[in-house]
């Protein structure tokens, strides 16, 4: 992807096709209209930034990338639009629940070390 892209619209359109995909194969992924789509990479919709975790998981991008063209080495640190949706997710939880992600997720990581 190319850092210097103009707007939010242009980086999902550079993010779309690295990734090959059309654009309701974006819409698909996000669960929104392939019009929907259209009008984010014009620059012509709302709707976006409701929207913009669950595109930039779709797309495997950083969300501040996506947002205001960041240089994605320097965002490297910042969280991706998937750990977003789960830090939302957890704090929809209550706290028994809380406690039962915590022990999964550090199974999960034990069985990956660094």
């Amino acid at each position: 992807m190319l850092e210097g892209d103009d707007g939010i619209g242009a980086r999902i359109r550079a993010a779309r096709r690295e990734k090959g995909w059309t654009q309701e194969a974006l819409a698909d992924a996000v669960g929104v209209s392939r019009s929907a789509v259209a009008q984010w990479e014009t620059d012509r919709a709302g709707q976006v930034t409701s929207n913009l975790a669950r595109i930039a998981t779709a797309l495997g991008a950083d969300v501040q990338w996506l947002m205001h063209g960041t240089d994605r080495s320097a965002s490297a640190e910042a969280a991706t639009g998937e750990e977003l949706a789960i830090l939302r997710l957890y704090r929809e939880c209550g706290p028994e629940d809380r406690q039962i992600i915590l022990r999964l997720a550090r199974r999960l990581a034990a069985r990956h070390p660094s």
